[in-house]
């Protein structure tokens, strides 16, 4: 078998083996069911050191860029809310991308397993770097909100076929710890983004927050490219279900309305969220009978059925679901409980983002050499599931409050590595893409049902007469420390049922051996 050394030094930096992936895959889980006509899986080429770092460096840059962009905007929208003389409409700059990048997370999982990596990762980025050129020109607001969607259908292609190029490159057993590494590029991206996005509107402009888009994909692209033609070909050419892809995706847009526009624009009750909420519904109930009477559906549903798929992205969802949803109303809680500024928020947010880092590095490193790999992801969930219960039932001083949720986001943390790999390991190779598009889907459902979901524990628990904004602003003056206490405790108590149930799921998930080479 054909060795490359991965980048790094002694016994923590165990080989990259490229060179036989496919054969490896292949005897694990033979041939997908309807892949009889699939084609012949290119023999990959031995890789060298030096393009296995370029390899990875250009995908940890192109996750980059879609990740900075979503925390980037935020702190310069009163900033083009002024140039534009427009404030009505501002959330929408955020919204249109939000919307058009989980609608396409699944379809370009797909599309990657029929047309191949390199097409849909020069598709995504091209459309991401065109709408931020776009952003950039904008003459008014209607031009910047269509150009963030835009901008959004390339972002959301690109985390999904991101995670399935490493897949390629690297066997499951040794791909965890490349997840824990990924997941340091969106710790990084969260810190930076509001840092740059703060400096580009108040010193420079604030297109410059769309122009640094363009020279760093076309780098990315420029390092990409020439790399991709060694790795294993694992796409398979067939019939473009565009009735279910549509379906799915109109589905989401929908539901993804109703959260971002219940208990804002209209009430949680009113007969316009009913009818979205029902519209919603009834699109996905035709999408699942078209994908059962489709013989090549879009997202097969066996696909995300079994013992292994299924529970890998629910716990994934409730672990994701969790920490954005603590992290968005944070900042309401450390300005009225605690008394901080809005800039101090944000920076007692940075040890959650960064610890839960630690998390994943730590569950990827297991995998490596574990064999019962998922209990690192067990043990964590549970730990962190306490942590929330114990944040639900005492009250306590800021620094001691910090200590916790870092120990809270660290547990989580190590869901992620775990639950991807699983869920790509089950799978046959010319479905990577697929399930791995679904599962970032479901995410992003799962983040925004959540951030709706504590915002609505918040105002149940404070009153109607307070209002609590999507991004875990408000009425702050109006709400009291005591009160404000008192509502986190469901908060909290909420989470810690999410992780509890996370850690259920990874304990039902069946734990298959990972591919690749013992360690």
């Amino acid at each position: 078998m054909n060795t490359v050394e991965r980048p790094g030094r002694g016994p923590s930096a165990p080989p990259i083996r490229s060179g036989n992936i496919s054969r490896e895959v292949a005897a694990r889980h033979g041939p997908a069911a309807g892949d009889a006509d699939a084609s012949t899986v290119a023999p990959p080429v031995p890789l060298s050191q030096s393009e296995v770092r370029t390899i990875l460096a250009s995908l940890m840059l192109t996750m980059f860029l879609a990740a900075l962009d979503q925390t980037i905007v935020a702190t310069a929208l009163p900033t083009i809310g002024r140039q534009f003389h427009d404030v009505t409409t501002l959330s929408w700059i955020i919204t249109a991308y939000l919307l058009a990048s989980t609608a396409v997370a699944p379809l370009f999982g797909t599309l990657s397993d029929i047309y191949g990596r390199r097409a849909m990762i020069v598709t995504a980025l091209g459309l991401f770097v065109a709408g931020s050129v776009l952003c950039a020109l904008a003459p008014n607001m209607t031009t910047l909100i269509v150009a963030r969607g835009v901008q959004g259908l390339g972002g959301g292609g690109i985390l999904p076929v991101v995670q399935t190029v490493i897949s390629d490159v690297v066997t499951p057993r040794e791909r965890g710890q490349y997840q824990a590494y990924f997941s340091g590029v969106w710790t990084a991206a969260g810190i930076a983004g509001p840092v740059l996005g703060g400096v580009f509107a108040e010193h420079l402009h604030w297109s410059m927050i769309f122009w640094i888009n363009v020279p760093l994909g076309v780098v990315s692209l420029a390092m990409l490219l020439p790399k991709m033609g060694k790795l294993p070909v694992f796409h398979r050419r067939r019939k473009v279900d565009w009735a279910g892809g549509l379906l799915l995706m109109a589905s989401a847009v929908v539901f993804m309305l109703v959260l971002t526009w219940g208990g804002n624009r209209f009430a949680w009750l009113s007969p316009a969220i009913a009818a979205m909420l029902g519209g919603s519904l009834v699109l996905a109930a035709v999408f699942v009978w078209h994908a059962r009477t489709t013989p090549e559906p879009f997202l097969p549903l066996s696909l995300i059925g079994g013992p292994v798929v299924p529970y890998a992205i629910a716990a994934g969802a409730f672990a994701l679901g969790s920490i954005i949803g603590i992290t968005v109303h944070l900042p309401l809680y450390y300005q009225v409980v605690h008394h901080l500024s809005a800039s101090e928020s944000g920076l007692a947010l940075i040890p959650i983002a960064a610890i839960s880092t630690g998390g994943a590095a730590l569950a990827g490193r297991t995998m490596v050499r574990a064999v019962h790999y998922k209990r690192v992801a067990i043990v964590g969930n549970a730990f962190a599931a306490v942590i929330a219960a114990i944040l639900a039932i005492v009250v306590m001083p800021l620094w001691p409050l910090l200590a916790l949720l870092s120990l809270f986001a660290f547990g989580l943390g190590t869901t992620f590595p775990v639950s991807v790999v699983s869920l790509q390991n089950a799978v046959a190779r010319p479905q990577v893409g697929t399930v791995t598009g679904a599962m970032n889907f479901f995410r992003a459902l799962a983040a925004s049902f959540t951030v709706a979901a504590f915002s609505a524990i918040l105002l149940m628990a404070l009153g109607a007469d307070v209002s609590i904004g999507n991004d875990g602003g408000g009425q702050v003056d109006a709400i009291s420390a005591a009160d404000l206490t008192a509502a986190f405790r469901y908060v909290f108590a909420a989470a810690a049922a999410m992780l509890a149930g996370a850690a259920l799921l990874l304990t039902l998930m069946e734990e298959r051996p990972l591919a690749g080479p013992a360690v």
